[in-house]
Parts: structure tokens; sequence; C-alpha cells
């Protein structure tokens, strides 16, 4: 825990700050009377979902609102000086050198067409920090302080050569690189692996409390702020909800809000067994899933073969639920596209209800595909725009069924309603839809062909902790109701311990630890399987005082 020595002036202090967004017509308020402050070498987490006002209001401290965006009223003093009707301008002098901003997709972020070497450097030379020859020098030391293997080599190449977690370290080398006294941290781990995540959230704090920065963590995730938050600011609808010690909003939270937030982490929720799945209550036991020995290999370099999965094999029983955890690079995606019928393996088998993948060609492999159905990561990539919902969900039947239009429009309905969709939203389009709405829509496609296995990658990643809480609950009432088993490949350890029946941990292509979930989280047979487990948020330190 940072301790704060008394009679310290904030280097951020928040006061009565009002946000509002032009349409062209009206204005609306996103952020109502917000206050807070952080002192030197405290961190700060800003906690909500998507709408909640935490991006604007971080976003309106170092002058990136959008173009349509301003502060009403209030004030954003850095060290006693008001900045918030800054001109751009005047902002630019404190960008970098006094506040930095560590975006949250490192992939969108970073020039493509410039170096990593040349997009460190260039906030020297935007501030004139050091002479010019001494800049590539000073930009190695960075890359190596981030813990960038070979940093000359990273210095060299480009952002796509570099993995996220990678990206992710340049973005922090920069936001370092005049030691400001405050850094923004807006979801910089989202989008990552847990293990990658605690790296990036350790070494973030490692900077902290060796240049005494203040940190504003943003996050929707309660769980990485009760981790590494000295205190906890809560929002929603651009409002407060509480505010106050880690510890203590943890430990008693006033705001129902919070209390949701809490209840529907699920690194704070506590390991259940699924007795209840139907595979289990029915008595029935016979695995309708079987991967034996699988291999899939692709060209490398000249005649050599990389093998990006390598003699897997394990079993998943109806109506339960087995997860593919691993990191990025271990196989999961490849693993699926495989068991799908997307991709031909080059060696092993796999039978899904006992029929053998390897001996099905044309028609027979096309209708196989009713049986087993896909839920993408990203429901928004994965819905035609053009298509209204009802559209969409009714498409599959054109493809697999003779039903007329009508019969087919029925059944979609009657899917969009079982998923939870109010009757008002089959005739818009995706983009009229929220996250969590979205998401339903793309399960309601995959059961509209009444399959018995869906493949769900990463499902709910993207989605705010309570919206996932929803389509976690729903999965599980759908499987119940429903019969279905559920292929569920996550990076997200604390979901799959929330949902799934058994497990299967990949590295490198290769199965490490397997098995029923409670014994894998309780005995787990190899490091890895024990890193990826100590690196769910909401068990460090802070979690737990």
């Amino acid at each position: 825990m940072t301790v704060i020595p008394q009679q310290v002036s904030p280097v951020l202090e928040v006061e009565g700050l009002c946000i509002a967004y032009g349409d062209g017509t009206a204005e609306r308020r996103a952020v109502h009377d917000v206050s807070f402050s952080i002192n030197p070498g405290e961190v700060v987490a800003l906690v909500g979902e998507s709408g909640s006002g935490k991006t604007t209001t971080a976003q309106s401290i170092i002058g990136l609102l959008a173009a349509n965006g301003r502060v009403e009223r209030g004030s954003i003093k850095l060290n006693g000086t008001d900045i918030a009707r800054w001109t751009d301008r005047q902002l630019e002098t404190v960008r970098g050198a006094r506040i930095s901003l560590v975006p949250q997709d490192p992939g969108n972020s970073l020039n493509p067409v410039k170096t990593i070497g040349a997009q460190v450097g260039e906030i020297f030379r935007i501030h004139g920090a050091l002479r010019p020859d001494g800049i590539d020098d000073r930009v190695i030391s960075l890359l190596a302080r981030v813990g960038l293997s070979e940093p000359a080599l990273r210095a060299r190449q480009y952002p796509h050569e570099l993995s996220g977690g990678m990206r992710q370290r340049v973005l922090i080398a920069i936001a370092i690189a005049l030691k400001p006294q405050l850094i923004i941290a807006d979801e910089p781990t989202s989008a990552l692996d847990v293990t990658v995540q605690k790296r990036i959230l350790d070494l973030i704090d490692e900077l902290r409390a060796e240049y005494g920065t203040a940190v504003l963590l943003v996050t929707h995730d309660l769980s990485v702020a009760a981790d590494r938050a000295d205190r906890i600011v809560v929002l929603k609808d651009g409002r407060i909800q509480e505010q106050g010690a880690a510890s203590v909003v943890l430990a008693a939270p006033r705001s129902p809000y919070t209390r949701q937030l809490l209840a529907a982490a699920p690194s704070f929720a506590s390991a259940v067994s699924r007795p209840g799945a139907s595979w289990a209550a029915s008595g029935v036991h016979d695995d309708i899933v079987v991967v034996d020995g699988l291999v899939r290999e692709f060209a490398g370099e000249g005649k050599s073969r990389f093998r990006a999965v390598d003699d897997l094999s394990f079993r998943v029983r109806r109506g339960s639920t087995h997860a593919i955890v691993g990191e990025s690079g271990s196989g999961k995606t490849t693993t699926i596209r495989s068991i799908v019928g997307f991709d031909k393996p080059t060696a092993g088998r796999i039978e899904i209800d006992g029929t053998d993948l390897s001996r099905l060609v044309g028609e027979d492999l096309r209708q196989f595909r009713r049986k087993i159905q896909f839920v993408y990561q990203n429901p928004y990539g994965s819905l035609d725009p053009r298509q209204s919902i009802l559209q969409i969900v009714a498409e599959p039947l054109l493809n697999f069924s003779r039903l007329k239009r009508s019969d087919r429009e029925e059944k979609a309905r009657a899917i969009l309603s079982r998923v939870g969709l109010p009757e008002d939203a089959v005739a818009r389009r995706p983009h009229a839809l929220s996250g969590g709405q979205r998401q339903r829509v793309a399960i309601a496609r995959a059961l509209v062909l009444d399959p018995q296995v869906l493949v769900l990658d990463e499902a709910v990643s993207a989605l705010d902790v309570s919206v996932q809480a929803r389509i976690l609950a729903l999965l599980q009432e759908l499987q119940s109701d429903l019969g279905l088993t559920y292929l569920f490949v996550s990076h997200d350890l604390a979901v799959v311990r929330q949902i799934s029946d058994t497990v299967s941990v990949l590295r490198d292509g290769r199965l490490v630890d397997g098995g029923v979930v409670s014994d894998v989280f309780e005995h787990p047979s190899g490091d890895y399987t024990r890193e990826l487990i100590n690196a769910i948020p909401g068990q460090g330190p802070r979690a737990a005082a």
C-alpha cells in the first residue's frame, strides 16, 4: 500500500467538473459535478462501465476531449494551476512533460509506418528535452527500462512486429520519458492476456514507486482497481456514486451500484462447483466432443514447419462447459477452428457426436455445421451492419432449411425473445444496439439452427462487468434448458472458474494442465497454470485488505 505523507499538496485537483457534448442543435451533459484529487505517488482508480463518464473525465484532464465536447464549469488544477480552459497550444506544454497518457488500444495508438524508436524519440524532439545526438541512446535505455528484450532491435522494428503486450510497453515508455508528475492509464490492459496484464500493471506500479508519479487508473474492472488503487472513485451516468480508500469501498460499499459491480465481478465470486449442469443432473455422461492427438502445422520459413497445436487431446461431456485457456499464441484459436471444421488438422482425430470430421466433405461437412455453431468475440464485427436484427438471425435458416419466410421470421423472433432481446429491437441495425444486446443477437443467430455445441471465442471479454455477468447467466440458463454443450475459449480464468466444468490449459500448442475446474484451480500441476491463476486480478494485497 502506498503511504501518503501528511500535508502533501495534490498533483491533481478536479472540482465540480461538468462536461457536455453538442450535436449541432443541443448539448447533452455527460459529466455532472465530479470532484476528486490525486497526491504524488498515489493511485486513484476511476471505475465505471461504458457511458459512465470515466474516459470523458480523463480526456478533459489532458485536454483531449472530442471536438464537440467542452468543460461547462468546474476546475482542473495541476499543481494548483487551473488548466481546464487552456488552449491546445498551452496544453501542449504539459502533455508528455507533466501529464502523460497510456491509452487503451496500443494497436491504434502507434503509427504503423514509423519505427518504434522514431515514435519514442518524438517526445524528446517535441519538447526539446535532449540534444538530437543523444535521443537514440535514451530511447534504447527507455525500452530496456520498460522490460523489452533486445531494445536496440525493438527500436528498429515497426508496431506490427511486436505483440500486444510489447506495444503497450512502448506506450508506457513514451508516457514516462520525461518523468511526468501524473500518468493517466486509460484501460491500459483490457485487451491483454491475464499474465501480460499483471506484468504491465506491475511495471506501472514500479515506475510510480521509482519516480513518485501519481497515477489515474481508468478501468471498468473493479478487480483491477482492488489490486492497484489506493483510492477508488465510482462513476455511473457521469455522477460519482461513492469514493474513498480502496479497502473501505471494497469492504463496505455504500452505493447500490458499487455493490452491483462487486457482485458481478467474477474475481470476487466464490469458486463454485457446478453439479447442476445438465450432464451431471441427468446421469448422461457420453462425450459429445472428442479431440485425440490433434496436430496442426503451418509452413514456416524455407522448408520449416511451425507446429501451432501439438498432440492435443481432451473430451467434453454432453451438456457441460469445457474451457480452453492460455495466452495469445497458445493454440486456442487454431484448436477451435479445427473443431468447427474451418481448418483441416495435420494429424489426429476430432469427433462431434460420434461423427469423425475427417470423413466429411462437401455437403456432408456443410450440414454437419448445424450441430456446432460459433459465437465470436466481437459481435459488432461479426454482424452485417446493413441487415436488421431479424434478418441477421433468420439468415442461417435460409442457408440450411426450406422454411417459408414467415416461418423463418417466426423462429427468429422466438429465439430473440429467448435470449432477452426486446421486441422493438428486431427491426434495428446492429449499430443501434448496446454491446451486450449485440452479443445476445450473436448468441441467437448461433441458436436458431438448434445446434448441440456452441463454441464461444472470448465471447464476454469485451463487455462491461455487469453486462458480462448477465450474458454468463443467460448462457447458463440456455444450457440448463436446452442441454447445450459449450466450448468456452478465454484468457480470463476468473470467468472460467465461474462458468466451466472442465478445462484444458494450453501453452505453445501443448496441453500443460487439464481436468475438472476445481481440481485444476486448487491443485495446478505446473508453474504455468499457477502463474495464470496468480495473475487473476482481485486477489492482490489491496483486494485482501
